[in-house]
């Protein structure tokens, strides 16, 4: 007769009080998931969350109340947690999970890892511990009504990184600067502008009408002497915008002039780019004051934030927010810089009002504040309930897990509306690892196409090796017979070598560097392809991956049951490998919650579906094997809606 204890078999209860367990995050879904963990009997648990409480995040991560805000949520999770269990020992960490200090041996303590993220950086350093530590990894995300849960264990499941992502979603800057036709354009136009302005100026964010774009066919020299601008502050030759704008003294009226008039009577010198498009139309402050200043407005409906207003009151919008920001400029003294953040109110009222009247300028429909904030901060709706769906499937899985059967295991995804067969969870059976992957292969080896005489050691670094590849710390040597040191995670090792390029250390077509992570415990073969020319702004490329161009979806040609919980119905489940049967509906769920804001990603993620998956991060679709994930900033879930960047 099988012992009991509780509804569990002793044996798993036993298991379940005395194994060791780490949580990746403590938001939406990792609150919903320590309360579960804790009533169901785990007793040794430690939680690592980088964020602390925010007001907005009071709405569905239940453990925080608002007397917390502010505090740490690892630690306010901890105390929250033992009051449903005292006698659980839980370890609260406020911390990055990708801080060294937790290296593989940190990781092999632990019997298994949950993982409650909301990026995609995050997700891959835990990915590669686990696969270093042996240890079996439940990933899991939501995005509104949909979540997943899968498993990953090494040598037997794909691991996190064994399908590509697709890239995020970039403009080039000659759309963003002269030929904007989407409102996500001109949101990122704002947010560079802010940089400029207030920020921290970037060369790659620049603002000013393009004379690079290829589309342009004049002659600056003559169409110089053709553009009127109204005022010698809104000389369009200027070096620095923001030390133009600090000499104006960040007059808003002349900032205004100079960006939603001369640069666009500017733009329109351009003959060749309005043969085919429409033209721009320039606002001019003083014409507006006059015409819509004495105008009464009847009193708009609606939440403030959902209001739309007209030009006038975007002007005004625009001049309050600058003359705020600089006030903000003005007490952090001489140098001082501001971050764009989406919940800084001065900061979202001042991109909301510029893009807004550059959305006008190139004839689109103006957006409210909400809908702004969205596309800026790539956000969508959080759903508590949705959150407390998936923990639980966490939980599920781990107890198969603990029990010793990991072929039961599934990838499990929740979907918004019920199938052909009523269901709302459809699980997957895990697929095997990818012999291509360049994270769990037995000898993980990639192909980079670049020119070597234009690629820097600092790009190589940061934007491959460190960005592209997920690598925290890592040292790149040169496989010349002299094992050259190219990039030492030593600091100040091998900094004189950042500005230099590739073929100063003789690194040619067909060269070859090993890139390793001791953290990681991690090493990738790095082929190098070299290449004159690649396509405008693109400065590598990895051979072999399109994740835009994912091939088309294969049918499954069986009548195919789904299996809820790991229960089989009559037949075999779809496995994940092979695109969904129509009425398995399934949605690729790419977050947990927020994920930062990047200037240059697509914003509004695609819904519904049938037969693609919509990847929350890029608001794109792929017929790839769904995957959770984001890519910003670490545990970044504060916001009651989920950010997209």
């Amino acid at each position: 007769m099988v012992q009991l204890v509780g509804s569990l078999r002793k044996e798993l209860a036993d298991s379940i009080s005395t194994c060791k367990i780490l949580v990746v995050g403590a938001g939406g879904i990792g609150c919903e998931l320590l309360k579960n963990l804790v009533l169901t009997g785990f007793k040794n648990i430690e939680v690592i969350d980088l964020d602390t409480i925010d007001v907005s995040n009071l709405n569905r991560q239940f453990l925080f109340q608002k007397k917390h805000v502010g505090k740490s949520k690892a630690q306010v999770a901890k105390e929250s947690a033992l009051q449903f269990c005292p006698s659980a020992n839980i370890t609260a960490y406020h911390d990055s999970i990708m801080n060294p200090d937790y290296n593989v041996e940190f990781f092999r303590k632990f019997m298994l890892v949950m993982n409650a993220l909301d990026n995609r950086a995050a997700r891959n350093h835990v990915n590669r511990m686990c696969l270093a530590a042996d240890i079996p990894l439940i990933e899991s995300g939501t995005a509104g009504y949909l979540g997943q849960v899968t498993v990953i264990k090494k040598g037997m499941t794909e691991c996190y990184e064994c399908q590509p992502k697709p890239a995020q979603k970039t403009f080039p800057g000659c759309t963003i600067r002269n030929t904007p036709s989407e409102p996500i354009h001109c949101i990122v136009w704002a947010k560079y502008l802010f940089n400029q302005l207030f920020g921290e100026e970037d060369a790659d964010q620049e603002v000013s009408p393009d004379t690079a774009d290829p589309e342009a066919a004049w002659n600056p020299e003559e169409t110089a002497a053709r553009a009127t601008a109204s005022d010698k502050d809104g000389d369009i030759k200027r070096v620095s915008t923001k030390e133009w704008a600090r000499s104006t003294g960040y007059d808003p009226v002349k900032l205004f002039n100079k960006l939603f008039k001369d640069d666009i009577m500017y733009l329109l010198t351009m003959d060749k780019l309005w043969k085919k498009r429409k033209a721009p139309t320039p606002l001019d402050w003083h014409q507006l004051e006059n015409s819509e200043c004495p105008k009464e407005g009847t009193p708009a409906s609606g939440l403030k934030d959902q209001q739309v207003l007209d030009v006038w009151g975007y002007c005004q919008l625009f001049q309050h927010s600058v003359e705020t920001l600089r006030s903000q400029l003005q007490e952090k003294g001489e140098g001082a810089e501001l971050v764009w953040d989406k919940d800084d109110p001065p900061a979202m009222d001042f991109v909301t009002a510029a893009a807004n009247l550059r959305m006008h300028i190139f004839s689109m429909s103006m957006k409210s504040r909400f809908d702004v904030k969205s596309m800026a901060g790539n956000i969508i709706p959080a759903i508590a309930t949705t959150n407390a769906v998936i923990a639980g499937l966490i939980v599920l899985e781990g107890l198969k897990i603990l029990s010793g059967e990991l072929e039961s295991c599934r990838t499990i995804f929740l979907n918004k509306c019920p199938n052909l067969r009523k269901k709302l969870l459809v699980p997957c059976v895990l697929d095997p690892p990818s012999a291509n992957c360049y994270v769990c292969a037995s000898k993980p080896e990639v192909t980079v196409k670049l020119n070597v005489h234009k690629t820097m050691v600092l790009t190589l670094q940061d934007k491959i090796v460190k960005e592209r590849f997920g690598m925290v710390a890592p040292d790149v040597q040169i496989e010349d017979g002299k094992g050259t040191i190219l990039i030492s995670s030593e600091e100040g090792e091998t900094e004189a070598n950042n500005s230099k390029f590739l073929s100063d250390f003789g690194i040619r077509n067909g060269s070859r560097l090993q890139a390793d992570d001791f953290l990681q415990d991690y090493t990738l073969l790095i082929n190098v392809l070299h290449v004159e020319d690649l396509e405008r702004d693109v400065e590598f490329e990895v051979v072999g991956e399109a994740p835009d161009k994912a091939p088309p979806p294969q049918t499954n040609q069986e009548e195919v049951n789904s299996i809820t919980n790991g229960n089989k119905d009559s037949a075999q489940p779809s496995t994940s490998s092979k695109a969904p049967s129509e009425d398995d509906d399934i949605m690729i769920v790419d977050s947990d919650e927020e994920d930062g804001a990047a200037s240059s990603s697509a914003a509004a993620a695609t819904s519904g579906t049938k037969r693609k998956h919509s990847d929350a991060e890029t608001g794109e679709t792929s017929t790839k094997r769904p995957r959770t994930d984001q890519s910003a900033a670490d545990n970044n879930d504060d916001d009651d809606i989920i950010a997209l960047d």
